[in-house]
């Protein structure tokens, strides 16, 4: 779907205050000019035909429609020559533009929804779920929120769980979205470590509540080390809400949770935790978490 890199580079670029070598066209009958004086010559039954703005432009009385010969009236709009240019390709049947940048393809949507063309919306639409613009699962979903995209606004929360929402570099783009859309995120992030917090005092765990003893001899044991290990899993789960460091390499090589593996009774020297059951089961646990927001 996407234009070759190569093909893209042959192309002429377009001169300021000049016609576009793409939309050049002598029989086009509408001129549109970008906000910095790039002009395009399109057909006025593409412009009817693929956007309602358009469309409703035109069934107006036009000045000087009964003239044969009236040239072609330049109307400009608000978008740059780039926007204007992505966005005529798409509603003219032209290769487009490689869309792998949100800088390049907000700017298109937002013209898309402006003019009311939701064939460039189409397009843009199956091209967020590809590489590279995938691996920005927060843009991602800020985008597909704002138009109501549901499967893609879901599946983006679901990537966004490898990220921390409280860092630094992600303020920018949480400002962007809704409130609800806000709220939504932060509750599955939350959910998602709430709900492990609780489960890890519930059995086969051991409980932080009142005294505990050793299984094999009864003697009353403390199980700092436990408790220890939970608040590493807790954080980890802040860190990367998605869990898949908590198990590996988490449980395997941090120091809190070698202490647990070779804590032991003081009486009868057993150890005092089953680790391949514990990881087991907290593995299991984090299966269970839910994976992406609710959508209303």
């Amino acid at each position: 779907m996407q234009a070759e890199q190569d093909d893209s580079k042959s192309e002429p670029e377009p001169a300021s205050g000049g016609i576009h070598p793409l939309f050049a066209s002598e029989d086009g009958d509408v001129v549109l000019g970008s906000k910095d004086r790039v002009l395009f010559r399109v057909h006025s039954y593409t412009l009817k035909t693929t956007s309602g703005w358009f469309r409703a432009m035109y069934s107006l009385p036009q000045r000087g429609s009964s003239v044969v010969d009236i040239p072609a009236e330049t109307i400009y709009v608000d978008e740059d020559a780039a926007t204007l240019e992505g966005l005529l390709r798409m509603v003219c049947g032209l290769p487009i533009p490689r869309l792998d940048s949100y800088d390049v393809i907000e700017p298109i949507l937002h013209a898309a929804e402006k003019y009311d063309m939701p064939g460039p919306m189409s397009i843009v639409r199956a091209l967020v779920v590809t590489q590279p613009l995938i691996d920005e699962p927060l843009r991602l979903y800020a985008i597909a929120c704002r138009y109501g995209w549901q499967d893609e606004a879901m599946m983006a929360s679901r990537y966004t769980l490898t990220l921390n929402l409280h860092a630094p570099e992600h303020r920018a783009t949480l400002q962007k979205l809704s409130t609800e859309a806000l709220l939504n995120l932060f509750q599955l992030h939350h959910v998602r470590r709430e709900t492990l917090r609780k489960r890890l005092n519930d059995p086969p765990f051991v409980n932080d509540a009142g005294d505990t003893s050793c299984s094999h001899c009864g003697t009353l044991v403390d199980y700092h080390t436990w408790r220890e290990l939970k608040y590493v899993i807790i954080m980890e789960m802040d860190n990367r809400p998605l869990g898949d460091t908590v198990c590996n390499p988490g449980l395997l090589e941090w120091p809190a949770a070698r202490a647990c593996w070779n804590a032991k009774c003081h009486n009868c020297d057993r150890v005092l935790y089953d680790k391949t059951l514990t990881m087991r089961v907290i593995r299991e646990c984090i299966e269970q978490l839910p994976t992406t927001i609710e959508w209303v």
